[in-house]
């Protein structure tokens, strides 16, 4: 097997399209279809079934797709290796992060960028627990995530960035508004408006409600908490924000909920992170985050 046929092996299985996989490895179509047919011959097995407008894994491909990623993490990772010996640091380094953070990634990649020039940096933004799943087999090198005060993810290690609680919230004029605590079970009662299932919030939400015996009735979603605010402002329900967006605007009324539900943003890494690249930049992040130098909680 080459690394070419297993990168764009890869690039397919992940992109599910033969023409964005070859859009993503910068090569024309038709080198994409040719590798992939000489890895095939050298399994001896079809890894892809094609139709139109349509590509799928099929069993043997679904096998080798987790050992393809790792052969490649592993020859990243040797070269990195070597160009560290050598004082030749380079490679990519690849960062998630939930939709709204307190972390100044640009600053941060800026920095980093001055004194590694010849590293390359990509940023993606997804919900937690996809990005969680991205750590776990490789894919990411590192993430800013939503966790619980008592979850720790398996095989990863993490920085706290914040931990605070999360609190609902409404308009001036809604029912609720005199109110300054709102216990859980109250919620059934009301429309939420709440960020998507796989976001660490939601997660903190429905396993809360799930043990007070109740499903939420969440009326409104949103990928952002500023989002979530403005529907809140126009009256369209109770919104589940963290405590520095529910207490930051003088346009909504703030409830503790009892009992309390608390979230962390984290800066996350896998445990047996290898890349020189990468433990360069995380610990650039967890120094930057140490020092304080990032705006107020937003997430």
């Amino acid at each position: 097997m080459e690394r070419r046929q297993l990168e764009y092996f890869v690039a397919v299985a992940e992109e599910r399209s033969f023409t964005r996989a070859a859009h993503r490895e910068r090569v024309a179509q038709p080198a994409v279809s040719a590798q992939i047919q000489r890895l095939e011959r050298t399994v001896g097995q079809a890894l892809l079934h094609r139709s139109a407008g349509q590509v799928r894994l099929t069993s043997a491909g679904e096998v080798l797709l987790p050992h393809a990623r790792a052969a490649l993490a592993a020859l990243r990772d040797g070269q990195s290796a070597v160009d560290e010996v050598t004082g030749l640091l380079r490679g990519v380094v690849s960062i998630g992060t939930v939709t709204a953070h307190p972390v100044d990634i640009a600053r941060l990649m800026a920095e980093f960028n001055a004194d590694h020039p010849a590293i390359e940096m990509t940023v993606v933004a997804d919900t937690s627990d996809v990005l969680v799943d991205k750590l776990a087999d490789g894919r990411l090198d590192a993430a800013i995530v939503s966790i619980g005060v008592d979850e720790s993810p398996p095989g990863l290690e993490y920085q706290v960035i914040t931990d605070e609680a999360i609190e609902a919230a409404v308009a001036p004029r809604h029912v609720l508004a005199r109110r300054k605590t709102l216990r859980l079970a109250e919620l059934s009662d009301h429309r939420l408006i709440s960020l998507p299932v796989g976001t660490g919030l939601r997660s903190r939400l429905d396993a809360a409600c799930a043990a007070a015996g109740f499903r939420p009735h969440i009326a409104f979603e949103a990928t952002s908490p500023v989002e979530l605010v403005e529907m809140a402002r126009y009256g369209l329900g109770v919104a589940i924000l963290p405590q520095s967006m529910a207490r930051d605007r003088t346009d909504l009324h703030a409830m503790h909920l009892a009992p309390e539900l608390r979230g962390r943003l984290v800066w996350a890494w896998r445990r047996d992170l290898t890349s020189p690249a990468a433990r360069r930049l995380c610990e650039r992040a967890r120094g930057m985050i140490t020092s304080g130098v990032v705006a107020a909680p937003v997430s």
